[in-house]
């Protein structure tokens, strides 16, 4: 879509005018200092009593940036794991100066220290009481989650995992009845259920503003191209790498990777471009995507899930350089999906339907990742989880579109509010204090979840008080997974709700419309 960077702005203002007239009294409230951002939002307080005493299992970039937000007020970090010595290594020194800052920087020298570093999560499981621990962050290759969850839950650990949930969806099972029989707290990091910048915009939606929302489009485009480019392909890549890489190699003929359920040192590195390990741009990018557009349309489940995918750059001889020729991954390179969601009167009338498109591309990257939400009242454009843009649809009664100011009234009908536009250069008092109440800096969620996931743990709180529980992430999961098996397959798949009933044991691996 081509907006001009005053457009830009005007939609940022147009979003902030709406929160700010909808969600007055939360804000002033946030303005004035009385509480964070993600204790207002999320309905969670300061921690009363110790920090949560943690474990990350898994040290890669994704752990790297979630050390960095992890809260030392509610969480005390005292012990990692990792087979990969780089890993361990940047775990401490960083590798990004706001990012991934390091835990040398994050906790002070001396305090980083006292962290203690294992080479496998079964080893860190041993020493457990000794360290105290209450819970653990998973943050390892795809096909692991479920299998090192399982153990934790078992040694009476309470686990915040990555997403995607698991593998399959007869693994999400198996931890949420695991976490049940424990009595222990499951939940896994979709971060966008604890943006500010999210629940700011799910707000509006709900409220109507956006009229009927029969359309959301959403992307997350790349270029992996050119060689080198691919950041999922780090296989021989650096000096560092190649260091890291002799000796896992040497524990890959000791058998300990295979121990750790992996078959290869190259496939621990390059999980991502391999079936086995992961689950391609579906489950690593289009997973964020499906998730935002549910809880957008109501948390509900989709209906049904058709769509293609290719490896129609790497491997296919005369479209790239050379080395994309010899490329070896089993992912798709392309792949466009279209899932068909229930709309306002489905139970009524079946023929009501949203329709969610979603791609993901390796070759063309010129438009940002994010979803654009189209109402038959206003558009919301979400961009890289760092701003929202709002826009009216022009009506019989005032203008609209890319150019126009929006200001939000209350409906004579007493229907709730509703967007109107006027003409004037200058924001308002409402943008302005939305503007003041949330700053200039967005955060991504990943600090906030971790926030609420310790506060429940302290205070005893159930799983159902967590925002992406095991019962939410495994919906996520199911779509993710499912849209994988239409692609698959190449048949439109019809979701069923047993699927995403945790006690039933049907799942769509293993159902007849997929496997038939």
């Amino acid at each position: 879509m081509d907006i001009t960077p005053e457009q830009t702005e005007l939609g940022k203002d147009n979003f902030n005018e709406a929160v700010g007239v909808t969600r007055r009294s939360m804000l002033k409230t946030a303005a004035a200092g009385g509480v964070g951002l993600g204790a207002l939002y999320f309905n969670y307080e300061k921690l009363n009593g110790k920090p949560v005493r943690a474990a990350f299992i898994g040290c890669g970039d994704e752990a790297n940036v979630l050390m960095t937000e992890h809260p030392a007020d509610y969480m005390e970090l005292v012990a990692i794991a990792d087979p990969r010595p780089a890993n361990i290594e940047r775990s401490f020194t960083g590798s990004h100066p706001e990012a991934r800052i390091g835990l040398n920087k994050k906790l002070g020298q001396a305090r980083a220290s006292e962290v203690k570093v294992y080479p496998s999560h079964r080893e860190l499981l041993q020493d457990a009481e000794s360290l105290g621990l209450e819970m653990v962050v998973i943050a390892v290759p795809l096909s692991q989650h479920a299998p090192i969850a399982l153990e934790c839950l078992e040694a009476g650990l309470h686990v915040l995992t990555e997403k995607l949930m698991a593998h399959n969806i007869t693994e999400c099972k198996q931890m949420i009845r695991k976490a049940a029989e424990k009595g222990l707290l499951l939940a896994v990091g979709h971060q966008r259920h604890y943006s500010v910048l999210y629940d700011n915009a799910n707000s509006l939606i709900q409220q109507s503003l956006l009229g009927d929302i029969k359309f959301i489009r959403a992307q997350w485009h790349r270029n992996n191209s050119f060689p080198g480019r691919d950041s999922w392909k780090k296989w021989g890549r650096s000096a560092e790498s190649r260091k890291d890489e002799a000796h896992l190699t040497k524990l890959e003929k000791d058998g300990y990777l295979k121990e750790l359920g992996y078959d290869s040192a190259r496939q621990l590195v390059d999980w991502r471009l391999y079936n086995k390990t992961g689950g391609g741009l579906m489950a690593e990018l289009g997973s964020h995507q499906m998730d935002a557009a549910s809880i957008f349309l109501g948390k509900v489940h989709p209906v049904a899930v058709q769509g293609y995918g290719g490896r129609n750059f790497y491997g296919v001889e005369g479209v790239g350089p050379e080395e994309n020729w010899a490329d070896d991954r089993d992912i798709d390179d392309h792949i466009y999906v279209t899932l068909e969601f229930p709309g306002r009167s489905y139970e009524k009338d079946q023929d009501d339907i949203a329709i969610v498109t979603y791609s993901s591309i390796n070759t063309n990257r010129l438009e940002f990742y994010g979803e654009t939400v189209f109402g038959s009242r206003g558009t919301l454009i979400m961009k890289e989880e760092k701003e929202a843009l709002l826009y009216k649809e022009e009506s019989p009664g005032s203008g609209g579109g890319l150019e126009q100011r929006l200001h939000v009234i209350d409906s004579v009908a007493g229907g709730g509010p509703v967007l109107d536009s006027y003409n004037t250069s200058a924001a308002s008092a409402g943008s302005a204090l939305a503007k003041g109440a949330v700053g200039d800096k967005i955060s991504r969620g990943y600090r906030e979840e971790m926030e609420h996931f310790c506060y429940c743990v302290r205070n005893g709180r159930p799983n159902s008080e967590l925002r992406c529980n095991g019962t939410v992430a495994m919906a996520d999961a199911i779509m993710a997974l499912t849209a994988n098996l239409a692609m698959k397959h190449k048949k439109r798949i019809e979701f069923k709700d047993e699927w995403f009933d945790p006690s039933s044991d049907a799942v769509p691996e293993t159902d007849e419309q997929v496997t038939g």
